[in-house]
């Protein structure tokens, strides 16, 4: 949730000129908003498609903060804000205007956030396809390197996350983001020079500094443009990629790694140079993708930009009316010290550090070692790489499943304690299965425990939302991303490397279940922790007059998710 308005009854100040959309059926603008938006919105809640016939002439405006003169210079936008130009307090418009700017954005920017990430996990994930081709051995190394390599890949990744972060505000995730991507670009095809065990760490290493902070500097760059309702669906299609990619990989790697004995070199180098070439591409088609911001499209090769004046104050105030903190930093707009301090000790947030520490641990071991197990219990090379894509696509299914149901049901918590509850009883099922155990029965249980409900882009969206404002949302999206990678650290690791088929290591899988065991038990904490944060605040803050709740708001010097009409979202 979000800030709370006060006084909302108070009936706001209108443009005259523009109050007419609002007057159909004889409604005031009020009535037009909670009349017709409102219960409209409530109905889509609990079905992916409204069965109700939409008005397309209806008021989409939603009330806000801004609609009472008061609370209006709290929220106002600085001067220095880039779209403080479009920013129009009185500005009404209606379905029929804001449902095609809405598909617009995802044509233009959500698809090439889409293209983007398909690119990172091409280059991150290929290594689980060169594995298949006695990558090992042509580089003379053991199992034990390869998850070293895994593991400084996983903690330079983590290293770089907040740095990334901190470089991305000062000069921008349009100009930054595409700079990451022609660096890790370069790195990935380099690896078809891979020499051994040296050379293999140094590139682990320096793809996970190159990659790291990407998705935390997308995300904020998603956010310039979407409202806190609609970014976890389309962060849900955003992680949709990762499985595109895993299966593009998978049938690309059928492929090259064929082209083993050409001019004496392995398959897999082709793999790294065709795979690193494609996103090299990407990435510099990046730099005339990536406007500024919504008010910020227009460029020599754009003269006439992306949307009409029109369609930026839709965009501006749809946005600023769902949040308007988004307008208390600049995209150009560099983080001091103190406020990465004060994010880093906001303990409000440390229950979803806790889950993004934890929550993919019961998965990670068996997904990282799909393919080599696979490889170890008997198929091919070509038959491992291929079964590895039902999988992918039960993971992409129920990711959409999530996100969806979390919209749905407008509950964080019960749409991702799912991914547990997945877990729990085919991790147990994992536990008894031995080196007797029908390979085809083995496969179909791990094919259903890798292929798990991925709720990492519901807890993303439900951390920034929690965040409440810029400043803290750029900074708690590196810091949650850090433990997530700290996770993936830690699950790299529980297999052992004596055991030759990971997945039946009995020691690893007691720990598996474990962990999923405490993480159910760290989401019903979560709930009930915001829940009574919430209802302790309302108590409080309802108790206050009018009169003091505006002094509270005109002289408090709490911040963002500190303030007393703030609610968390659970």
């Amino acid at each position: 949730m979000s800030t709370i308005p006060l006084n909302f009854g108070d009936k706001p100040k209108t443009n005259p000129a523009k109050t007419e959309l609002s007057e159909k059926d004889g409604l005031s603008l009020e009535e037009s908003i909670s009349e017709v938006v409102e219960p409209q919105s409530a109905k889509r809640r609990f079905a992916l498609w409204p069965r109700t016939r939409v008005d397309l002439d209806a008021i989409a405006t939603k009330p806000s903060v801004f609609d009472d003169p008061a609370t209006l210079e709290v929220y106002r936008p600085p001067k220095g804000y880039e779209n403080a130009h479009r920013f129009d307090p009185t500005a009404r418009w209606t379905l029929r205007e804001e449902i095609p700017i809405v598909r617009k954005i995802d044509i233009r920017v959500a698809l090439w956030a889409f293209i983007m990430f398909f690119a990172l996990d091409l280059d991150r994930g290929n290594i689980s396809q060169a594995n298949t081709d006695n990558f090992l051995d042509d580089l003379h190394m053991s199992t034990n390197d390869f998850n070293l390599g895994n593991t400084l890949f996983r903690l330079c990744f983590l290293i770089a996350e907040l740095p990334s972060q901190l470089v991305s505000k000062k000069v921008g995730p349009d100009v930054w983001i595409p700079c990451q991507m022609v660096l890790w670009s370069l790195i990935s095809l380099a690896q078809y020079w891979l020499s051994g065990r040296g050379s293999f760490l140094a590139t682990r290493c320096l793809l996970g500094f190159a990659q790291g902070g990407f998705i935390p500097d997308v995300v904020l760059y998603l956010s310039y443009y979407y409202t806190t309702s609609e970014l976890p669906i389309r962060l849900a299609w955003f992680w949709v990629s990762n499985y595109v990619a895993t299966i593009a990989g998978a049938f690309m790697a059928t492929g090259l790694l064929q082209l083993r004995g050409v001019n004496g070199k392995a398959g897999w180098r082709y793999l790294f140079l065709v795979e690193g070439g494609l996103t090299l591409i990407v990435g510099l088609l990046s730099f005339v993708m990536m406007p500024p911001g919504p008010t910020q499209t227009k460029a020599w090769y754009r003269p006439r930009g992306w949307f009409t004046e029109r369609e930026e104050v839709i965009i501006v105030n749809r946005v600023l009316r769902d949040d308007p903190t988004k307008s208390e930093m600049h995209n150009r707009q560099g983080l001091s010290v103190k406020m990465i301090v004060s994010v880093i000790t906001d303990w409000r947030l440390w229950p979803l550090y806790a889950l993004g520490l934890l929550h993919m641990v019961p998965v990670t071991p068996p997904q990282t070692y799909l393919t080599l197990s696979l490889r170890n219990l008997g198929f091919s090379t070509i038959q491992s790489n291929l079964l590895s894509i039902p999988s992918t696509v039960i993971g992409g299914l129920t990711l959409l499943m999530a996100g969806y149901f979390s919209e749905m049901i407008n509950s964080r918590v019960a749409a991702t304690i799912i991914l547990q509850i997945w877990a729990l009883p085919l991790l147990v099922v994992l536990y008894t299965f031995n080196q007797q155990t029908s390979q085809w029965v083995y496969y179909a249980v791990v094919t259903l425990i890798t292929g798990f409900p991925y709720v990492h882009p519901v807890q993303v969206a439900w951390a920034s939302s929690n965040s409440s404002s810029v400043r803290t949302r750029t900074v708690s999206a590196s810091i949650y991303n850090m433990c997530v990678q700290a996770g993936a650290m830690i699950g790299a690791n529980i297999y052992q490397a004596s055991d030759k088929v990971r997945c039946l290591d009995k020691r690893g899988n007691r720990v598996l279940i474990g962990i999923c065991s405490l993480n159910i038990c760290l989401y019903i904490f979560t709930y009930f922790f915001y829940r009574t944060i919430n209802t302790r605040r309302a108590k409080k803050w309802d108790t206050m007059s009018p009169k003091e709740q505006q002094e509270y708001l005109d002289t408090t010097t709490d911040n963002g998710n500190k303030r007393l009409n703030f609610r968390f979202v659970y």
